[in-house]
């Protein structure tokens, strides 16, 4: 099966943030990035960057980890940013496009 990620975006450090999945990383946050779906929360609100992603190896597990995390508290989003990027980078050109 095709790897599939969770991935959380935000638009400035501790700011809005957006939890997402999708079966292609690089071009579902590129289509963010991009403003594809002009109506979107996400570019409502410019939140374009790629603050933390998880891999897994299926859609029906990425699917059930994003209702968990989007379950969690904000707190709990926060703190899944910054262990896997301590200084908020945008994460997007580190991944394989």
């Amino acid at each position: 099966m095709e790897q599939s990620y969770v991935y959380i975006l935000f638009n400035e450090i501790n700011g809005t943030i957006y939890t997402g999945v999708t079966s292609n990383l690089a071009k579902r946050v590129w289509e963010h990035k991009n403003n594809i779906y002009p109506k979107s929360f996400t570019a409502k609100y410019n939140v374009h960057k790629l603050g933390y992603y998880e891999v897994h190896s299926n859609i029906k597990e990425a699917i059930s980890r994003e209702k968990q995390i989007k379950k969690g508290t904000r707190k709990n989003k926060l703190q899944l940013i910054e262990k896997m990027n301590p200084y908020w980078n945008d994460l997007y050109n580190e991944i394989e496009n």
